[in-house]
């Protein structure tokens, strides 16, 4: 870079800090006379609203200098500032973001963008390693000093100019320590709630993730699966959640359960933004024209989708998946029905295997972190320490898995050999019985009411099938029951994740199942 660019850099990274303490474009509005009063909750930023505004669209108007990543940064900040009270989904922001955000510029100027993320704020689930931010898991285990380093989705957003905007809430422990967890509430954070009904839970444990994206805190955001812990928040709170095959996005420098199902993944408000973030941290086709292409008329003409009801999510939720169906069928889609084979046997193999995995995984993880060095240290710690046991007291998963055998026991690597033979073919044979593009189901009932004393009310089987397998799966809005949003969740072979996005934009054009949440305190009794 030349000399002249670099002074002009090391300005504008010097001022940027301090544009966060002080009066923004709107306050200075509101203060002249005659100036346009906004509320600080606005989605509204700079002739764009954040609530529908895609990335191609922020990213020509960047190119054009008719906006900037400062700008739009900033704007992200004040919404957290003055709307996250109400949700409490963002744990922390980071200290650096505008600094990024003016880097940004300034590559955008130079015409030396580094990809489709640059510029564009990010937040991430805190069981992702920050060199520079705390990451707890949600535990006051681990809320000491940051890793040594980034994980490697990390190190990949860097590298591709996204602003790393902070870190979200999460289910502790990514909802693997108690037998009744209450999803979204950790010891650090504490609870998240639904932006759609405030009394109500998030689901899983990408909650924070989930609920700050439908209350747009941040233009995308990583969450983590083991098992619909991507899709189900992505469901219950009206955004896109893509839980990639198993292996498209580094695991390294992320707080395990299992690396026979782990995987990171991309949410947002749109499909075209989780494919253009996965791109980002998976490598491959940076979905262009994808947008285009899903609005385009009979775009789903001649897809075969299987429609998996699953009745015990209830009648509005079944409902719903019929009317979904029938609008599928009115934009030329084949929607037929279908049920998955080997389900019980998933069901009953799949938690046992976990605690082997979990123990074997945790262990490692804490080995590189200051704090308990395994699941034992751990395990004493939450005993010695109250502020742990606010919400719910329970670490039965946590005592489990100290005692599961080890996974070179061989009745442990029967059952995983097991879980992946009949969870791929549970998926396979069916789309090839019946010549399937995906197969669809609902991704979460209503969302239940949070209850740290009762724990979670879900029974959400859905996910299963392709977390074991690690085959993609993608949630999008579907629809509402009453306040409530419910996703429809789509999977596919392995390693389909492109074409399961090509498909997820053209039925989320189809669908248009989302609306801006309206942080109800309450539903009406009855």
């Amino acid at each position: 870079m030349k000399t002249r660019s670099m002074a002009v850099l090391t300005a504008i990274l010097v001022v940027a800090p301090l544009i966060a303490v002080g009066p923004g474009p709107q306050a200075a509005a509101q203060s002249r006379p005659g100036g346009p009063a906004r509320s600080a909750e606005s989605t509204l930023v700079g002739g764009i609203d954040l609530d529908t505004v895609t990335i191609p669209e922020l990213q020509t108007r960047m190119d054009r200098g008719s906006l900037s990543s400062v700008r739009l940064t900033l704007a992200y900040l004040r919404r957290i500032k003055a709307v996250d009270p109400k949700i409490n989904a963002v744990l922390r922001t980071s200290p650096t973001a505008l600094a990024q955000a003016a880097a940004s510029d300034i590559r955008h100027r130079l015409g030396r963008t580094r990809g489709p993320l640059d510029g564009i704020p990010v937040l991430l689930k805190d069981n992702v390693n920050t060199r520079d931010m705390p990451t707890t898991a949600g535990s006051l285990a681990l809320a000491g000093k940051p890793p040594a380093t980034d994980a490697e989705l990390v190190a990949k957003l860097r590298a591709g100019g996204a602003v790393i905007l902070g870190k979200a809430n999460l289910s502790e422990w990514a909802n693997f320590r108690a037998a009744k967890p209450t999803s979204g509430w950790s010891a650090v954070g504490g609870q998240t709630h639904n932006p759609y009904v405030l009394d109500r839970n998030p689901c899983g444990s990408s909650a924070g993730s989930a609920a700050a994206l439908a209350a747009s805190l941040a233009q995308v955001a990583i969450g983590t699966e083991t098992d619909g812990s991507i899709v189900c928040p992505a469901g219950m709170n009206a955004v896109v959640g893509l839980k990639p095959s198993l292996g498209v996005v580094s695991q390294s420098g992320v707080v395990p359960i299992s690396a026979e199902q782990d995987t990171a993944g991309p949410m947002a408000r749109n499909v075209v933004d989780t494919a253009l973030t996965l791109s980002v941290l998976g490598g491959g086709d940076p979905a262009p024209g994808l947008a285009e292409a899903a609005a385009r008329t009979g775009a789903l003409r001649g897809k075969r989708i299987g429609l998996w009801r699953l009745p015990v999510l209830g009648a509005e939720v079944d409902a719903l998946m019929t009317r979904t169906a029938e609008r599928l069928r009115a934009a030329g889609a084949e929607v037929v029905e279908v049920d998955l084979p080997y389900q019980d046997r998933l069901a009953a193999l799949e938690f046992p295997a976990l605690l082997s995995e979990f123990h074997r995984d945790i262990d490692a993880y804490l080995a590189t972190r200051k704090g308990p060095r395994d699941l034992a240290g751990l395990i004493e710690f939450n005993r010695a320490h109250p502020q742990e046991q606010t919400c719910f007291a329970g670490q039965e998963l946590f005592e489990q898995a100290l005692a599961a055998p080890p996974t070179t026991d061989p009745q442990y690597l029967a059952m995983r050999a097991e879980l992946a033979d009949l969870s791929r073919r549970s998926i396979d044979e069916v789309m090839t019985e019946h010549g399937l593009d995906a197969i669809a189901s609902p991704a979460n009932p209503p969302a239940w009411t949070t209850d740290c004393g009762r724990g979670d009310n879900d029974v959400i089987p859905s996910s299963t099938p392709a977390a074991v397998a690690g085959y993609p799966s993608l949630s999008v809005p579907a629809g509402f029951v009453g306040e409530l949003p419910v996703g429809l969740l789509l999977m596919a072979g392995n390693h389909q994740d492109a074409d399961l996005l090509s498909l997820g934009a053209a039925v989320e054009h189809r669908l248009d199942g989302r609306r801006a949440p309206r942080y109800l305190p309450t539903l009406p009794t009855g």
